[in-house]
């Protein structure tokens, strides 16, 4: 037993500790995503909980993923009548899946766009109305004034809390990969279509002529949904609150800091800027046990170890002739199968196949058992792959996930498989078979996880680390470029080639002329004399 006096010791330093992390705490105002993106921003708020920070949410009523209730984060719900959830979703999806199935025609990607259009219009209408809520409930901003907050930390993909922060004059700090013009880097950093593939473009950073055509076709569609579609509604809502001088654009890039959901293992190397902090696979970390019934299951494989299948937080079901396709294969192969589904049970199912609706999917990578990871692509699950140094077969569905699993393809660590071929000649099996059967995959990702890990800090650490340099010194505006308040013709320098041309032209046209003319002179003067 410690003596008395031990005791006494750590109960004091305790208190110490206590009392200091709570006069030292800041306090950070938080407006999430909701699925996927919430996942990873509630991992980063347990983080600033830990340290001492006091942190709110903004929530709607009517909120899919975060919850009101949580010991590390109070909640400000405001009242809507539409929000983003599953009734909004899953009918997007399921038109997305059934148009991607059809093929890789003209038509199909004509429609695929304009399905993708239709619901990033719809989903920033959403947030639009979510804003003009909060702003027009007085009592509601002055409340949040009153609580004199030290940041907002925001995923712009949604621009409630870009326009928030300004409201609110408190510094910006983004957990970020996709603004919502497109990918984050294209509004902070130089960004040349020669050799930064676009999203959707379906390309590496080595592209022939006609890719990098095809390239500048991509960031023209981007571009053009942007100043067509997206923009326009989060700018009537400055021009309501704020005024037409404030540009919504502006408040967009003029951010503190970029917190990148990435880092250059798994992305293709690019320009960057000061405020941009790279922190890919911040939410991994070393695996813990398993539950009693999947360890035994897990280990009840034998040496042909485990695949398991997660679609992520969106996709709960695949059509019923894809799964029953997808489960025959499984039961083919000699490995057990752990699958997240939460659909009808697929007839074609075999006995080496588990169906849950939730698994610890870190902790399962992490365990060495298993052998592949059957994915959709998103960049959660595959910074945890990489982290872990599992093999990837890839089921795009949309938006980014293509792009994600082409960039693991591209450093030999993943197989992709379109829709479109899932349930054609076997194509899920031999893509199964060739991955657990090739060592070049799982070399190439454990390669990768060695890189991946091999860093002076924690990418979570390093996340905290500027967070709290954003606290301490209000704000970061010393690592700000000045480039994003530049008109696109000063940023380009168009103004100043046009300038060296016009006094060339200036120079040039009136000596051509008196030459012109001391020619034309003379040569009238010989004629005469001639004649």
């Amino acid at each position: 037993m410690p003596p008395r006096g031990s005791v006494t010791l750590l109960l004091f330093f305790s208190i110490m500790f206590l009392s200091w992390r709570i006069g030292h705490g800041g306090k950070i105002l938080i407006v999430p995503l909701e699925g996927s993106h919430w996942v990873n921003m509630d991992i980063l708020i347990k983080a600033l909980h830990s340290r001492g920070h006091f942190v709110d949410v903004v929530r709607t009523n009517k909120s899919w993923y975060i919850k009101d209730d949580s010991p590390h984060y109070k909640t400000v719900t405001v009242p809507v009548t539409e929000a983003f959830n599953p009734d909004f979703i899953n009918p997007i999806l399921e038109r997305i899946i059934d148009t991607e199935r059809g093929g890789s025609s003209f038509l199909n990607f004509a429609s695929l766009q304009v399905e993708m259009f239709t619901a990033m219009f719809n989903i920033h209408g959403i947030m639009c109305k979510m804003a003009t809520k909060m702003f027009e409930d007085k009592d509601l901003m002055n409340s949040l004034k009153e609580r004199e907050y030290d940041l907002v930390l925001t995923d712009p993909a949604w621009g409630a809390g870009i326009m928030l922060a300004h409201a609110l004059k408190l510094p910006l700090v983004y957990n970020v990969r996709w603004i919502t013009s497109g990918e984050g880097h294209l509004a902070v950093a130089p960004s040349p279509l020669s050799y930064i593939p676009m999203t959707g473009s379906g390309l590496s950073d080595k592209m022939t002529f006609m890719q990098r055509v095809k390239n500048v076709i991509f960031y023209v569609i981007w571009q053009a949904q942007d100043v067509f579609l997206i923009d326009p509604q989060y700018q009537a809502v400055c021009d309501k609150f704020f005024g037409p001088e404030v540009r919504y654009s502006d408040l967009l890039k003029g951010a503190d800091l970029w917190l990148m959901r990435v880092d250059f293992v798994f992305e293709f190397p690019r320009p960057t800027m000061p405020n941009v902090v790279y922190m890919g696979g911040f939410q991994c970390k070393p695996a813990e046990p398993l539950p009693e019934h999947l360890e035994e299951f897990v280990q009840s494989s034998g040496e042909h170890g485990v695949i398991i299948m997660s679609l992520g937080t969106f996709v709960s079901e695949l059509p019923a002739d894809m799964t029953n396709e997808i489960a025959a294969a499984f039961a083919k192969l000699p490995q057990k199968v752990i699958w997240r589904y939460k659909g009808d049970r697929p007839a074609s199912l075999g006995n080496n196949t588990l169906i849950v609706d939730w698994m610890p999917q870190n902790d399962l990578l992490g365990h060495p058992k298993i052998k592949l990871f059957v994915a959709h692509g998103g960049t959660n699950g595959l910074q945890e792959a990489i982290y872990h140094g599992v093999p990837i077969v890839g089921l795009p569905i949309f938006f980014d996930q293509y792009d994600n699993l082409l960039r693991l393809k591209e450093r030999g660590g993943a197989k992709i498989l379109t829709l479109n071929a899932v349930d054609k000649d076997d194509n899920f099996l031999k893509a199964i078979q060739e991955v657990l059967n090739e060592p070049s995959y799982r070399m190439n990702m454990q390669r990768l996880s060695r890189l991946h890990r091999d860093t002076p800090m924690k990418p979570m650490d390093t996340a905290l680390f500027w967070i709290e340099f954003v606290m301490r010194h209000k704000g970061a505006a010393h690592l700000r470029t000045e480039s994003y308040r530049l008109p696109w013709y000063s940023y380009h320098s168009v103004d100043v080639v046009l300038s060296f041309l016009a006094t060339v032209a200036a120079i040039t046209f009136p000596s051509l002329l008196f030459f012109r003319c001391v020619c034309l002179e003379k040569c009238l003067k010989r004629k005469v004399n001639k004649k």
